[in-house]
């Protein structure tokens, strides 16, 4: 058979996905409206920021409502009116406490769960969830277990597919991800394995080790998603033939680039032109404002705004000093002044 082109559908477990071109999970980030944005550019699926186990457990306001919101633009943003899967992930350390999640959410709607155990943040690993799980192989499979056993007491009539997001290892040349994968489908019965091939002491720097990724895909029994360093078009495509990858996985690549997803699948060439970016960022804006009104989508759109503004042609000196203006910015319209946007009464209408 010839290889696999990222444009090409594929299914995970029972649920079919459009393509080969997913969104990463991306902790604080990942909500409904930056999903929709990846689908609206063609991603084949979209996974969310992670969410605690414990926080949907015990029925925490903000999570239920605003973290696990998956909205129904999500089903039709894609090309053609039809959008890709929505994943949820969910992170914790306690099986029976991921048992409850995962049937909570499964039971809401999600197509698809996800594990995390590649985090590499302290203050998560601490607990015992993400990349700590890597020092514990037995409870990361008692807790994907208990996931798969909890997203299957939803009564949903298709089986929601659990999936895992590691690391390659705690330390560098470490590869217990790559015996903790094999573990998770062979005892826990996971549908795939996010493999991002870096330790999790290095976290975003160095280059990924895709030898060992390539190993994973050779050997697993079952899809292998590729995550980790995969920034620009050209990279990506190299990474994907280089390890036979069923998906790739594309997340700080993608902030502020959409355009990206596009770029991919064939659908476009070249980078996005000032002006697009500008409509793109008053879009984002929108939907901030609509996920959170208007003072707080103020506030949380400041870590946006670093991934646009070297995209809109400026020099050094007038990007630098609109930068420093936007994190200054009390209010949704002073950043709309500042960035030459046009307010937008339809922000609440709903519209994509």
């Amino acid at each position: 058979m010839p290889p696999a082109r990222l444009a090409d559908s594929w299914n995970l477990g029972s649920l079919p996905v459009p393509n080969r071109v997913l969104l990463a999970p991306l902790a604080g980030i990942g909500n409904w409206f930056v999903r929709l944005q990846a689908k609206r550019y063609g991603a084949g699926m979209a996974v969310s920021e992670m969410v605690s186990s414990h926080a949907i457990y015990h029925r925490n306001a903000r999570t239920i409502n605003e973290m696990l919101r998956i909205d129904p633009r999500e089903r039709t943003a894609g090309p053609g009116g039809v959008g890709g899967p929505t994943s949820i992930q969910l992170f914790g350390e306690d099986p029976e406490t991921m048992r409850s999640a995962a049937a909570f959410v499964a039971a809401r709607g999600a197509d698809a769960i996800d594990i995390n155990m590649g985090c590499p943040v302290p203050k998560v690993r601490k607990t015992g969830a993400g990349a700590e799980l890597l020092s514990d192989p037995d409870r990361a499979v008692a807790l994907a277990r208990a996931a798969v056993e909890g997203a299957a007491q939803a009564g949903r009539e298709v089986p929601v597919p659990v999936t895992v997001k590691l690391r390659s290892g705690l330390r560098p040349g470490e590869s217990s991800g790559y015996d903790v994968a094999h573990r998770l489908v062979a005892e826990a019965g996971v549908a795939a394995i996010g493999f991002h091939p870096r330790s999790a002491a290095v976290q975003h720097k160095g280059t990924p080790d895709y030898e060992l990724a390539a190993r994973l895909v050779a050997t697993l029994p079952a899809p292998v998603i590729l995550t980790g360093g995969l920034d620009d078009a050209e990279g990506v495509r190299e990474a994907f033939e280089a390890t036979g990858a069923s998906a790739v996985m594309l997340a700080r690549g993608a902030l502020g680039n959409p355009w990206l997803f596009e770029q991919l699948l064939g659908r476009r060439e070249g980078d996005p032109t000032p002006a697009e970016v500008r409509v793109e960022l008053g879009w984002t804006i929108d939907r901030a404002v609509e996920h959170l009104g208007e003072p707080r989508a103020a506030r949380y759109l400041r870590k946006f705004y670093p991934w646009y503004v070297p995209r809109l042609g400026l020099d050094h000196a007038e990007a630098r000093a609109l930068q420093e203006a936007l994190q200054r910015a009390e209010s949704v319209g002073e950043a709309r002044r500042l960035l030459s946007l046009e307010p937008r009464p339809e922000a609440l209408a709903g519209h994509l």
